[in-house]
């Protein structure tokens, strides 16, 4: 008899509602610290909360992982009409989260199954949606969780910038390295590796000539890929801007889905108003 299997995210996903629906994915989120207030992130607070609150402290929030007691909640309601639990948890080089959901899961005898991406944003709701994929195939709990850890170091997960002014906030980026983006429009592409987000060059000139470059370079780099899905995720990007990079991706790749969603908060924090990506996993 096929196992009943729910698979669970970190709200650092970024997938969006109807993809949450569509799928029946449960989120778990994490915390947003503004101003000495602790909100739920994607239920309480959304990214343009963000951008209101550093323009006027000029302080970015931070953000904390559920607690293992909350884990344990969720966990538990979930196995109350499900054999098992897939969760999958934003990078452990991020975030205690992965070390918190393990914990929790150690209580329920071989039920959870606890995820570490090695990403984030859609990048990590890519990996739940193949979850999803393997247990609609009949995967057991074990095997997909397997099958995940093997597949998190081929997703790319990248993104363009439009400006520095977050990650110089964050302690990213120095004071000479933000005038100097500004005065050569420096836009850089940031990378994911091991888990782990690094700048991995920089283009110069105007935002939209700068994500061309980007996405043809994807294009170069990863000529084999899994054509079931791609994001284009942003944050607060203008809808032509998007239409372009869309149009751009449908030229260059192969994509049976393409989905735009919005960068939620932690993509936010990281690198501000005017960020893109394109997400998918290659082979």
């Amino acid at each position: 008899m096929k196992m009943k299997i729910k698979i669970t995210s970190d709200s650092t996903c970024d997938l969006s509602p109807e993809l949450v629906e569509k799928f029946n994915i449960g989120i778990v989120p994490l915390h947003v610290i503004m101003g000495g207030k602790t909100y739920s992130d994607g239920v309480d607070v959304v990214p343009e909360d963000i951008f209101r609150y550093v323009k006027e402290t000029q302080a970015l929030p931070t953000t904390a992982a559920p607690s293992t007691e909350e884990y344990k909640a969720v966990f538990s309601s979930y196995l109350k009409d499900y054999d098992a639990v897939v969760h999958i948890n934003i990078s452990s080089k991020t975030s205690s989260s992965y070390d918190n959901a393990c914990v929790a899961a150690k209580d329920f005898k071989g039920k959870v199954f606890p995820v570490d991406s090695y990403a984030l944003s859609t990048g990590q709701g890519l990996l739940a949606l193949k979850a999803c994929d393997f247990a609609a195939e009949g995967k057991s709990p074990c095997e997909i969780a397997e099958t995940l850890e093997a597949m998190r170091s081929r997703v790319n997960t990248s993104f363009v910038p439009d400006a520095l002014d977050y990650l110089h906030k964050g302690g990213r980026c120095s004071l000479a390295a933000l005038m100097g983006a500004k005065i050569l429009k420096l836009h850089p592409f940031i990378d994911m590796k091991d888990g782990r987000l690094y700048a991995k060059k920089k283009y110069m000139g105007g935002i939209e000539r700068c994500l061309k470059a980007y996405v043809d370079e994807l294009a170069q780099q990863y000529k084999n890929y899994d054509k079931a899905r791609c994001f284009i995720t942003h944050s607060s990007c203008g809808p032509e801007t998007v239409a372009k990079v869309r149009s751009l991706v449908e030229q260059l790749f192969g994509f049976d889905e393409i989905y735009e969603t919005v960068a939620g908060n932690v993509v936010t924090s990281h690198c501000g108003k005017g960020t893109l990506g394109v997400l998918f996993i290659y082979e």
